[in-house]
């Protein structure tokens, strides 16, 4: 990969670099904005406007990694999944199936050459056919060639509309002012250069202490609407300077997806384009983590399952038009697998979620709910709580619970709806939001 540029004032780069006003910031957006995420060694960043659909605001991002990284992904499963999306998988099951970089590494270990991930907004390149793959290809050449890497160090990602053509014209014209803009400390701009209808960028950090090294893990993502991962229009990108053996990442990247961004949703519907891709630079100065058996090991994967959730709370803190942040805690199913589907059951019934939008407590829906979602439960046992207020158990209205009590709690923006099914031991929670008109003109404006 190139060497460092001589970095440009600040001052110079926001002028060069400016991002249009964006739609109202959703009102559970971080009070705190977006966090300052410190500097990963390894990785540098850099956002344009290229015009792929949208005009006057940052829509193309690069993040160069250094040689020597190590790279994890998971995505969509999606039957209809983007052409960007199966250029991915196809990179990274080379590097799990054989250790190397794949074609066109030398039969270098993968470690042995930088990446580059370049991700553009407004059209995500789904459904696109032959067009599509083609568009992918032009885009990773360029850069490949550019950066003088192989084609399959370069991960590409795209949200936007489906069907249409991506005019990768647009973005390869941007690409040497891409690497011109490299820099270590624009990871801001590269989160504003992937929203679509996003209101606000979503980052997140955290510093862990390994064994007497500080090591650093930082990320950001975009996601608003069309929300409810199966992985593995959500994108996440994450980045650390630890070291640490793909093999071992891969797995703490797929189990805590799992109980993150896999127990998100918004409206229930699954992305054709959604993608995490994680990097490890192996620039913190530690002996190399190559086992989960490692005793570092549990204290990086918890640091990056915190930073993972909290990624994937703000997704749905930016739900398309949502004013109310829920929690679904679900317990006494059958297995933790069960509880997740009861869960999701209820987050993703519209009847729930316009009761939250009304702040109606009708947990009548909720009932209905548990009974549509094909998992055991005990109706004489079942109880309900929201918040602290228990509204109702044995299968009946708790004697104690009031209609006002319900209805003050519904006011909240952040609510928490327990259930209790009465069969065993499995729970799990899941996150959600409220479905308010918004959504719905959101979406019924969204290709005008």
């Amino acid at each position: 990969m190139p060497k460092d540029k001589k970095k440009k004032k600040t001052k110079d780069r926001k002028k060069s670099a400016p991002v249009a006003a964006g739609p109202k910031v959703s009102p559970l957006a971080p009070a705190s904005g977006f966090p300052d995420l410190p500097v990963i060694e390894g990785v540098r960043f850099a956002a344009v406007e290229a015009g792929v659909r949208y005009k006057g605001r940052l829509d193309v991002m690069l993040a160069e990694v250094a040689e020597g990284s190590t790279v994890a992904g998971v995505f969509t499963r999606s039957a209809t999944r983007s052409a960007p999306v199966l250029w991915c998988e196809d990179n990274l099951a080379a590097l799990a199936r054989d250790g190397s970089g794949g074609k066109g590494s030398g039969g270098k270990r993968s470690g042995d050459r930088g990446y580059a991930i370049l991700v553009n907004s407004g059209n995500s390149n789904a459904f696109t056919g032959g067009v599509g793959r083609a568009a992918v290809e032009s885009t990773v050449n360029a850069t490949a060639e550019l950066f003088g890497i192989p084609a399959n160090h370069v991960f590409v990602a795209s949200t936007g509309v489906i069907g249409e053509p991506l005019p990768a014209e647009r973005i390869t014209a941007k690409l040497g002012e891409l690497r011109d803009r490299l820099d270590p400390t624009a990871a801001g701009l590269a989160a504003r250069a992937i929203m679509t209808t996003d209101t606000f960028p979503k980052g997140a950090t955290a510093l862990v202490d390994l064994d007497g090294t500080d090591v650093r893990i930082s990320g950001f993502a975009k996601g608003s609407g069309m929300i409810a991962p199966d992985m593995a229009t959500m994108l996440v990108f994450i980045f650390t300077d630890a070291a640490i053996e793909r093999e071992v990442l891969a797995g703490m990247v797929s189990s805590i997806n799992e109980e993150t961004f896999n127990r998100i949703t918004v409206d229930g519907d699954t992305s054709t384009s959604d993608s995490l891709i994680m990097a490890a630079t192996g620039r913190a100065p530690m002996a190399r983590i190559t086992s989960e058996t490692d005793p570092r090991a549990a204290l990086f994967r918890e640091a990056l399952s915190g930073v993972m959730l909290d990624l994937a709370h703000q997704v749905v803190r930016d739900g398309e038009g949502a004013t109310k942040f829920v929690e679904i805690r679900v317990t006494g199913a059958a297995s933790d697998k069960a509880a997740k589907t009861v869960g999701l059951a209820i987050a993703n019934s519209p009847l729930v979620k316009t009761a939250l939008a009304g702040e109606d407590p009708n947990w009548g829906r909720v009932v209905m709910a548990v009974g549509k979602a094909g998992e055991q439960a005990d109706r004489d046992r079942l109880s309900i709580r929201f918040g602290d207020i228990l509204v109702a158990e044995n299968g009946w209205v708790s004697p104690g619970y009031t209609e006002a009590a319900g209805a003050a709690y519904m006011k909240q923006a952040d609510l928490v709806i327990s259930v209790d099914l009465g069969i065993g031991a499995g729970a799990a929670s899941v996150w959600t939001c409220d479905l308010t008109h918004r959504y719905i003109e959101i979406n019924a404006d969204y290709r005008s």
